[in-house]
């Protein structure tokens, strides 16, 4: 049995190999029915259980879809779909780890703000500005928290890059935020970063990516600090 186990790992791997790679090259298009468990198993050479165990994986990653009583169907491949276990990472992860994602945060970040200052609509940049007058009116870290993820999704979105927004998203998730401004209410931060986030506001406003993107680095990069500090003590 503990002989037989890698070797079955490693065909489920190859299935699911097979499968991203009939999607990648056409194959299998987005909304299309995948052939039975059966028939693909026999088409790829591989064990129905193998085969069982790709479609289950691939389908925990969002890159296939079981509907009930029609069968399995590859998504629409949206990159929000595909990148929800960032989500997950940032959730779950711990001390460096966390430095570590907001090291990558920082650069992203810096990068769609400042690609939304050069591309933002006016109804876009209403609504960035609505979440920070929202911001600014309250004292609950609640309702804070909840515009604060609104306002960072409202810029992410106006960048116009779908992939670089739903890894900001995943980077960004709620549970992370929440424990970062539980800290700021215990430190008194709230008016530092209220600056900060004025600071990308009036940077958009003016449509300077350079400011945009420097104003979102340095927001970041308290955060990044304030957050290593906590680690070393």
């Amino acid at each position: 049995m503990d002989e037989t186990a890698p070797q079955k790992g490693t065909v489920t791997q190859r299935a699911i190999e097979r499968i991203k790679t009939m999607i990648g090259e056409g194959r299998l298009e987005p909304g299309q029915r995948l052939p039975t468990e059966r028939d693909l198993a026999v088409q790829l050479g591989i064990s129905r259980s193998s085969m069982r165990e790709a479609i289950r994986a691939l389908t925990v990653l969002g890159v296939l879809e079981a509907r009930h009583g029609s069968g399995i169907y590859v998504t629409q491949l949206e990159a929000g779909d595909l990148l929800e276990t960032f989500g997950v990472v940032a959730d779950l992860s711990r001390g460096p780890r966390l430095v570590e994602l907001l090291e990558v945060r920082r650069v992203l970040e810096s990068t769609a703000t400042a690609l939304a200052a050069a591309r933002i609509t006016p109804d876009q940049l209403a609504e960035v500005e609505k979440h920070l007058t929202a911001m600014n009116a309250t004292e609950d870290p609640e309702v804070i928290l909840a515009h604060d993820l609104a306002f960072h999704r409202e810029i992410s979105t106006a960048a116009g890059n779908e992939t670089m927004a739903a890894i900001l998203d995943g980077l960004s998730s709620r549970t992370f935020r929440a424990r970062v401004w539980r800290g700021y209410q215990e430190e008194g931060a709230f008016a530092r970063t209220r600056r900060e986030h004025a600071a990308i506001h009036r940077a958009l406003v003016a449509r300077d990516p350079e400011a945009a993107r420097a104003a979102a680095a340095a927001h970041v990069g308290e955060v990044e600090q304030w957050l290593r500090a906590q680690i070393e003590s």
